[in-house]
């Protein structure tokens, strides 16, 4: 059992904190936080799923050795769960939930998820916001405020999550199998999918900001 100092040292930002402190059972709930409330938007859902993959080969030592069936099932239950929930959420008044925060990156990524669904359709959205920061926070109650289909939105929130989660977290796995002692490099590896991660991001603000000084 955790004590409470264990607790309060915990990061919440840092992906191999949260997997010490909390193992496979942290990887659902943080999905399901990240990708179902609007208050986890801050989570570290790429850099924790591939960091958990990594801790699952036998050769990890600067971290807990993790099992990789349950981090496979832990990350999909938690991230579908959550985006269901979310849905849910929003069909009951997400605009208004959206509303009431203060947060700029929150409405920045409301809007780049409404984006997303005006320009992809409902189907694809679902799947790529699923490997955009914050977005994958916001449309899964967006999708729900905006009225998508729910039989739509299930059926491509379950195949976009399970490529996201699997995906992830297989990479990890790979990566720690194919060279030894990998898990010495761990934080400048997790730097690096964090970067991935948010490059997406990062070209659709610049092309927001590009698009409104054309207007």
């Amino acid at each position: 059992m955790l004590t409470s100092s264990a607790l309060l040292a915990v990061n919440p930002l840092d992906a191999g904190s949260l997997l010490a402190a909390f193992g496979a059972l942290g990887i659902a709930v943080i999905m399901f936080a990240e990708t179902g409330l609007l208050v986890g938007f801050f989570l570290p859902g790429d850099s924790l799923l591939f960091t958990a993959g990594l801790l699952c080969t036998t050769g990890a030592h600067s971290g807990p050795h993790l099992n990789l069936g349950q981090v496979l099932a832990a990350a999909a239950v938690g991230a579908l769960a959550g985006a269901q929930t979310g849905y849910l959420i929003g069909r009951r008044g997400g605009r208004a939930l959206l509303a009431r925060s203060r947060n700029k990156r929150l409405h920045e990524g409301a809007l780049r998820a409404e984006e997303i669904l005006d320009r992809y359709g409902h189907g694809k959205a679902v799947v790529l916001a699923r490997f955009v920061p914050v977005v994958r926070t916001v449309l899964n109650p967006l999708a729900g405020a905006l009225g998508v289909n729910a039989r739509t939105f299930t059926l491509w929130q379950i195949a976009g999550g399970l490529v996201w989660t699997v995906g992830l977290v297989l990479a990890g796995y790979a990566l720690g199998s194919s060279i030894p002692s990998v898990d010495r490099y761990l934080l400048p590896i997790v730097a690096v999918v964090v970067v991935v991660s948010l490059l997406p991001l990062v070209l659709e603000v610049l092309r927001s900001r590009r698009q409104a000084k054309a207007r």
